[in-house]
C-alpha cells in the first residue's frame, strides 16, 4: 500500500456510516492505498451524550487524523439538500491543503455551482437568478445574483472556486460522475499516483 488517504465528506452523519465507509475502503485497496475514515480516530467517544464536549473531542480527534495521514478524497456533493458542501469537509480540505498533502475532491452532482444554485433557488423559493454586470473595481466572478443579490460565482466549478480551484491548484482533481462510485475511484486514482510518485 502506497499511503493512507482521509475520507472527507457527510457520509458521517448517514444512518450506517460504516457501510459507506467499508465501501470507500475497498475501492482505496483495489487502488493500492488504505482509506481512512474520520470515525477511524474517534475511539472512546461512543455513547457519550451529545453536546460541546464531546463536539470538541470529535474535531480534535479528527484533526490529530488528518495530520498523521497522507492525502485527502472530499465530497464535493450538496448538503442539506442545499448547493453548498458540507462545512465541516470544506474546513478539511482548507486545512489538508494548507499542511500541503495531495487532495482530490469528487462529487456524484454533474451540475456545474451556478446551474445548481439557480436550481435550489427555483424548486425551493420559486425564484429565479439575475444577470448582473461586472463592477467598476476588481473583477466579478460571476454574471448572475440570487434573488437576495447575492453574487453567484464560481462559473465552470464544481463547488465554490476556493474549494474547486483550492484543490486543483495544490495539483488535485475533481471528479465529477453520477455514478459515485466512479466519480470517487477517479480522485483516489489520482491521489494514489500522486504518492507512488
Amino acid at each position: 500500500m502506497t499511503g493512507r488517504i482521509y475520507l472527507a465528506g457527510p457520509m458521517v452523519f448517514a444512518p450506517d456510516p460504516g457501510a459507506i465507509f467499508g465501501r470507500m475502503k475497498t475501492l482505496c485497496q483495489m487502488q493500492g492505498v488504505v482509506g481512512v475514515a474520520p470515525l477511524d480516530n474517534q475511539v472512546g467517544l461512543e455513547g457519550l451524550a451529545p453536546g460541546k464536549d464531546l463536539l470538541e473531542r470529535i474535531v480534535r480527534a479528527d484533526i490529530a487524523l488528518m495530520d498523521s495521514l497522507d492525502a485527502a478524497v472530499f465530497c464535493l456533493d450538496g448538503f442539506r439538500r442545499t448547493p453548498e458542501m458540507d462545512p465541516g469537509t470544506a474546513f478539511e480540505v482548507g486545512y489538508m491543503k494548507a499542511l500541503g498533502k495531495p487532495l482530490a475532491g469528487w462529487t456524484s452532482d454533474v451540475r456545474p455551482y451556478p446551474r445548481r444554485v439557480a436550481d435550489f433557488f427555483q424548486s425551493v423559493f420559486g425564484q429565479g437568478l439575475t444577470r448582473t454586470e461586472a463592477g467598476p473595481v476588481g473583477g466579478t466572478s460571476g454574471g448572475l445574483r440570487d434573488p437576495d443579490g447575492i453574487l453567484v460565482h464560481s462559473d465552470g466549478c464544481m463547488q465554490n472556486a476556493m474549494i474547486h480551484t483550492g484543490i486543483e491548484l495544490s495539483g488535485g482533481i475533481v471528479s465529477v460522475d453520477p455514478d459515485w462510485e466512479k466519480a470517487f475511484n477517479r480522485a483516489v486514482a489520482a491521489v494514489a499516483e500522486r504518492l507512488r510518485r
